[in-house]
């Protein structure tokens, strides 16, 4: 599963890009009020791979371009099990954490502005998420991507302990009758 960032992009050249948010600083100077624009941008694949960028620039569109551009650069890998995430998973950043759960296939993307924006980003397409304690964009994004980036395959897993995945899960046995 160890991929490079260039081949992820050679892979799947149609991205996904979702706007968060787009804020309007103010300078104030002596000679008056300047404005500048920062821009949260998520960015995806829809195959398991997602990313977030911040531009900031002095116009709307360049902000945007610049986070889109960070964000591709930033891609992470995401775990899934078919349409939904493996296992339970709580991620943290800031005050603002992110609790996700696996659901049933059917009953698509429960979740708010911020976290919704990075599921359909990294194609989930069926998940339940809760967003606790402070809901600042940015650091909801963020502690949703820490969530995402601690999911393991079962493979995985087995690989750093070391073991089968059949000796992980438990082999059942077969009674003939």
């Amino acid at each position: 599963m160890t991929e490079n960032k260039s081949d992820i992009k050679k892979k799947s050249s149609n991205f996904v890009d979702f706007v968060v948010y787009v804020g309007r600083v103010t300078t104030v100077t002596k000679g008056g009020k300047r404005f500048s624009f920062n821009a949260l941008v998520v960015s995806g694949d829809q195959q398991g791979h997602v990313g977030i960028g911040l531009g900031k620039s002095k116009e709307v569109a360049l902000a945007i371009a610049k986070a889109t551009n960070q964000a591709r650069k930033n891609l992470i890998p995401v775990t899934l099990r078919g349409t939904t995430v493996p296992y339970d998973v709580l991620g943290k950043h800031g005050s603002s954490q992110v609790v996700i759960r696996p659901a049933y296939r059917g009953t698509g993307v429960i979740a708010g502005g911020a976290v919704r924006s990075v599921m359909e980003a990294a194609g989930i397409k069926d998940v339940l998420t809760k967003s606790i304690g402070s809901s600042n964009r940015q650091n909801v994004v963020k502690a949703t991507l820490n969530a995402l980036a601690k999911l393991r395959s079962a493979s995985d897993l087995a690989k750093l302990r070391g073991k089968s995945i059949e000796e992980m899960v438990g082999s059942k046995k077969h009674v003939s009758a």
